[in-house]
């Protein structure tokens, strides 16, 4: 097994990891940001973008590691969603003026995922 076949499977469980929780209890993910409590139209939210979302791209992956003519395209599709993750942590440091340590925490990993992708786009 490839360390770039390793990469898109640990990301991919990544996002599965992501996707299942937000499913299954959205106010998991919210309180972690200081948000303990969601209503009907929060849970839908948080289980729409970070649990569907994330068993998408799950899957998206999944097939890279068996379609290798899909790799580079899938990856780095992956990476572009990654970075723009990144990106608006980013911005959202800078109008605040500052990130506290879980946003952070989450800001590096996705910058470690845009990399890790990004080598196995351009492989």
């Amino acid at each position: 097994m490839t360390a770039q076949i390793v990469t898109l499977i640990v990301t991919a469980a990544l996002f599965a990891l992501m996707g299942m929780g937000s499913l299954i209890a959205p106010t998991n993910v919210t309180a972690q940001f200081g948000i303990p409590e969601l209503n009907r139209d929060g849970r839908n939210e948080v289980r729409a973008v970070y649990g569907g979302f994330g068993l998408a791209v799950a899957g998206a992956l999944v097939l890279a590691v068996l379609h290798p003519e899909w790799r580079a395209g899938v990856a780095l599709t992956v990476a572009l969603a990654v970075g723009g993750m990144a990106g608006g942590r980013l911005l959202s440091a800078a109008v605040d003026r500052g990130i506290s340590r879980t946003p952070l925490f989450y800001l590096g990993l996705e910058l470690v995922g845009l990399a890790a992708l990004l080598w196995v786009a351009l492989g």
